[in-house]
């Protein structure tokens, strides 16, 4: 199927969104960029966001109701993961049964018409960008990062040194396992005193 890559980034961004909320602890959830900022989301909020405007995307979009509610009854850490696992899962299965016409067809993406081949380009770039705001919240609260896309400083530096990709599970149903028993990520190497970026040392 021509766009069977859009099914298969979705699938893994999937993950990786689960990924990156598995490195916070619940006492993180209300943390915020700025703590007397109210205009930077707290961890929470972009959970809550995240659940809300995909749910939101799919079913006005591209019309796929999971039919379940976008937020966990307990809205603690473990229970967004879940909540998330569950219902992605459910529109990678729907998007995964899709030919070509569907995704070809013109829908309403707010006030203009796109195909939901360009709505889902959209979505994904949508979620890629708020998980990249959690990552940097991370590295404000000082915590180790595993790998989303590629090696960070945590896992070995830069590709260019031939630093590793270690990502913190290697599939949802391994991360809900390990969340679920406290936590079994894959260890993380460190830098070794390697280059973290391109920018030589003045």
């Amino acid at each position: 199927m021509r766009y069977a890559f859009l099914v298969e980034t979705y699938a893994t961004e999937r993950v990786k969104v689960a990924s990156v909320w598995s490195e916070f602890r619940d006492a993180d959830l209300p943390v915020r960029p700025r703590e007397s900022d109210p205009r930077g989301r707290s961890v929470h909020e972009q959970m809550v966001h995240q659940c809300v405007s995909e749910d939101l995307w799919f079913r006005n979009m591209l019309g796929i109701d999971v039919s379940a509610p976008p937020l966990p009854k307990q809205e603690t850490r473990l229970e967004f993961i879940k909540r998330y696992a569950e219902d992605s899962g459910k529109r990678l299965a729907v998007l995964q049964q899709k030919e070509e016409w569907w995704w070809e067809e013109t829908v309403k993406f707010f006030d203009v018409k796109r195909p939901r081949t360009w709505v889902m380009v959209r979505r994904i770039a949508h979620t890629s960008h708020h998980r990249g705001q959690l990552m940097a919240m991370l590295r404000m609260l000082g915590r180790d990062l595993h790998s989303n896309y590629g090696p960070t400083a945590d896992t070995g530096g830069l590709m260019a040194n031939h630093a590793p990709t270690v990502y913190a599970y290697s599939n949802m149903e391994a991360l809900l396992a390990g969340e679920a028993h406290g936590g079994t990520k894959a260890a993380l190497p460190g830098s070794g005193g390697k280059a973290v970026t391109e920018r030589p040392a003045e």
